[in-house]
């Protein structure tokens, strides 16, 4: 299988690390979310956060997240994924002063109201290999698709 290009959004702080044999990375500006794939950045998209980042942007930034998760909610194949254990929610392990609940109910929202999954990946390392996957499923599904003939019309003679 050749390799297949992930675009990593410029502004993503801290870019994950590709298997090198499996992924070229390139850095750009994405529409939306913090990972794609280059050539479908209209059409597959990865929101990655912390639980740090997750807790803040869904309490804090709730109206631009609820933004991005419109833009997502449109993609063919769109995720959050969280670097961390939903356990992690539950138990409050985080600093801030949201209420657990109100972090549970927020990811059902965004399950339920956007349509987007959320992928809690336990940490940073298993979330590089989740994304990778998801990316490269996705891009494996679209090349199958193309690669299918198209059915040939009938010159109209009968």
């Amino acid at each position: 299988m050749d390799r297949i290009t992930v675009v990593v959004d410029s502004r993503e702080q801290e870019p994950y690390s590709f298997d090198p044999e499996k992924i070229a990375a390139i850095r750009k500006a994405l529409p939306t979310g913090d990972y794609s794939l280059a050539g479908l950045e209209n059409r597959v998209a990865v929101e990655r956060k912390s639980l740090a980042d997750f807790v803040t942007t869904v309490i804090r930034g709730r109206k631009r997240f609820h933004r991005e998760l419109q833009k997502l909610s449109i993609f063919e194949a769109a995720c959050v994924v969280v670097e961390c254990n939903f356990r992690d929610l539950v138990d409050g392990r985080y600093r801030s002063d949201a209420h657990p609940h109100a972090l549970i109910a927020t990811v059902a929202s965004i399950v339920v109201d956007f349509g987007v999954p959320v992928f809690f990946c336990s940490d940073r390392q298993a979330a590089c290999r989740f994304v990778e996957e998801y990316l490269t499923r996705f891009h494996r599904r679209i090349a199958k698709c193309q690669s299918i003939p198209k059915p040939r019309r009938d010159s109209g003679e009968e």
